[in-house]
């Protein structure tokens, strides 16, 4: 695992130190990249496979996964450099049919996306039928079938049926070219690689838009926050999951080796917050104790994490708080 070198936008910390791109320290073991540079959207219901795509193709943990959907809330960038060029990837969260506040400003984000795309990743599960809510994808692709990639994802599961899913596109996405539509695994690492050179084949020869060394582009107050995040819904149950957002209140480098950080998991109601808090505070705990670990992964320095819940009622409704969590 690839880790941090304290650099993040965090006014708290040192100038030199306020940096949001995260750097891969083996790039020097690594070929110079390829002239080619691309930008690549990936879109796709939720649970499609979409950040653990991104993270097998870039070898980290850019994007948090979870079986809950709508895990991703936001744009993140994973940069991937190989021999044959700079591909930039946009990991968007899950597209599908809601009229709650939040799930439609997270649609605006991925149709914004797609707008900005080089090229786009169409991430499908093979699991599932193709029903309503991936017809509202194709209709968003239609017209940019000579620039997308379709990876037919969980194809190691008893369950996929990719020929299903190959007869739905040829209805619904008809001028997609065979040679583009790939079976993967992104679990299992398969046909990722198939899928990266379909979409270096449609990338052009153009300035890198970051430098060879970094794999990302998140700053380090997003990153803690979105590992406390991943350890909270991995462990709660119910609406939970749906209701939380964390809250990076304050980090602070106090040795070059060590980095304090004030965080808070934010629910939506008081009756929520005992559940978070758990019995003798022992589930706050372990989502403390496993976020901690988790980071320790991602970073070169150790980070002493100060972790309290708190109630934001009707966060979800709130435009203001949805602007500064989704981007």
């Amino acid at each position: 695992m690839n880790k941090d070198k304290s650099k993040t936008a965090n006014s708290s910390l040192p100038e030199t130190e306020q940096s949001a791109v995260i750097q891969n320290d083996t790039q020097d073991s690594q070929p110079p990249a390829g002239d080619k540079t691309a930008l690549v959207t990936i879109i796709g219901r939720p649970s499609a496979g979409k950040s653990t795509f991104l993270n097998t193709a870039s070898g980290e943990m850019i994007s948090i996964v979870s079986s809950i959907p709508q895990t991703t809330r936001n744009a993140i960038k994973g940069i991937v450099n190989t021999s044959l060029g700079q591909l930039v990837f946009v990991d968007t969260p899950g597209y599908h049919e809601s009229d709650k506040k939040m799930n439609l400003r997270m649609r605006n984000i991925v149709a914004d996306q797609l707008a900005n795309a080089d090229s786009i990743l169409y991430v499908i599960d093979s699991t599932r039928a193709c029903g309503d809510e991936e017809k509202l994808i194709t209709a968003l692709l239609k017209g940019h079938e000579d620039k997308t990639v379709c990876a037919v994802n969980k194809i190691d599961e008893k369950a996929s049926n990719p020929a299903m899913v190959r007869k739905f596109l040829s209805v619904q996405l008809p001028e997609l070219k065979g040679e583009n539509i790939i079976d993967t695994s992104a679990k299992e690492d398969q046909g990722i690689n198939d899928v990266l050179k379909a979409l270096y084949a449609m990338a052009k020869p153009g300035p890198h838009l970051y430098p060879e060394e970094f794999y990302t582009d998140q700053e380090v107050d997003f990153r803690i926050a979105e590992v406390i995040r991943e350890q909270a819904i991995n462990r709660l149950e119910q609406e939970i999951p749906h209701c939380l957002y964390v809250q990076i209140a304050d980090m602070e480098m106090r040795s070059p080796t060590k980095m304090w950080c004030r965080a808070f998991l934010c629910v939506e109601k008081e009756s929520q917050k005992g559940i978070v808090i758990g019995k003798g505070a022992q589930m706050i705990k372990t989502i403390r104790v496993e976020s901690i670990k988790q980071l320790r992964k991602l970073f070169d320095y150790k980070i002493d994490l100060d972790l309290q819940v708190k109630v934001d009622k009707n966060w979800r409704q709130n435009d203001l708080r949805l602007d500064k969590l989704l981007k």
